[in-house]
């Protein structure tokens, strides 16, 4: 487990911690991250509030995240709308369905990593808002269900317009067991998540 030294809840904590997690990432062979993926596509269903969810905002995971493209496939056998993002200009989201593995297409978008995301028409950024789950990419999250993001922001606007919506989807965070921490660094803008879903198994927070 990494242990998080007592730190002011500042920016620059934030970083060195994100440092040392994406480190550890990048770390992880092909297998392990294969073998994690697998996983994580069986336990993230274990939630209630995903199997329960009619509408799931989901993402399509790059780099050294855990990896959702088993996850995506095993919530649309299930009967889940599945709702992926579309990276705007300004590092806002839209969304589009995701209809299987050849609706993705691979976009480059500057000064950034290419994503895959979806070919379909694209339903507005507020599409979210009737989604019933909405999963979160991460890089920690800690025993009250604070998480640690990238720092792009991205999903700091996806959590406001829920809030301003007044939508309270169930908010499940994506993670390897090891990413699971005593305390992250927090911010007044910072959201708790309800559950955290690792390849090991999953863990709810009270709210």
């Amino acid at each position: 487990m990494i242990l998080v030294a007592e730190k002011p809840p500042t920016a620059s904590a934030k970083s060195e911690l994100r440092r040392r997690l994406l480190a550890a990432r990048r770390a992880l062979s092909a297998d392990a991250r294969r073998t994690a993926a697998a996983a994580l596509a069986v336990t993230a269903l274990e939630l209630p509030e995903l199997a329960g969810a009619h509408t799931v905002a989901a993402y399509v995971s790059v780099g050294g995240e855990p990896g959702t493209r088993e996850l995506l496939d095993a919530l649309r056998a299930a009967g889940k709308r599945v709702l992926l993002p579309l990276l705007l200009a300004d590092n806002d989201l839209d969304w589009a369905a995701y209809e299987g593995p050849g609706s993705l297409r691979e976009v480059a978008h500057p000064g950034k990593m290419r994503l895959l995301e979806p070919s379909g028409p694209a339903l507005g950024p507020d599409a979210v808002t009737r989604a019933d789950a909405v999963l979160l990419p991460g890089l920690s999250v800690d025993g009250r269900g604070m998480r640690l993001g990238r720092g792009g922001g991205s999903y700091d606007r996806v959590l406001q317009r829920l809030e301003r919506a007044g939508a309270h989807p169930a908010l499940v965070v994506l993670l390897y067991d090891d990413e699971v921490v005593a305390r992250v660094p927090e911010e007044p803008h910072d959201h708790p998540v309800q559950a955290v879903a690792t390849p090991s198994g999953v863990r709810r927070f009270s709210s």
